[in-house]
């Protein structure tokens, strides 16, 4: 049986299309929350800064923003597929790198904060 990469590719967009459903919209919500004023004593400047710097902070953040972009990255190349794209290999491999890309540069952010 020849071997596949794609319960990578299925587990990361499960977990990533997860992510996007459930939490990525509370986190809009108290974002607006923050915006128009009233944010919740947890929503201070200070707070979101002492928890992004926090190595379980910059995990969660990692964990979130990671699965989101490797979800949606699957997501479009099968959005490219169904629009006529057929050069699948070209158009993965785009995606992916991209998803990489913006991975590594998310470290880099995470790291300096």
């Amino acid at each position: 049986m020849a071997k596949s990469n794609k319960p990578i590719i299925w587990g990361t967009f499960a977990a990533g299309g997860e992510v996007v459903s459930l939490i990525t919209p509370v986190i809009i919500v108290l974002i607006l929350f923050a915006a128009i004023g009233r944010p919740p004593s947890a929503l201070g400047y200070e707070q979101l800064h002492a928890f992004a710097a926090w190595w379980f902070g910059k995990l969660v953040i990692f964990g979130i923003v990671f699965l989101s972009l490797w979800s949606q990255a699957h997501r479009l190349r099968i959005t490219c597929f169904d629009f006529g794209l057929r050069a699948d290999g070209l158009v993965a491999t785009v995606f992916y790198v991209l998803a990489g890309a913006a991975s590594l540069w998310l470290i880099l952010i995470l790291s300096s904060i």
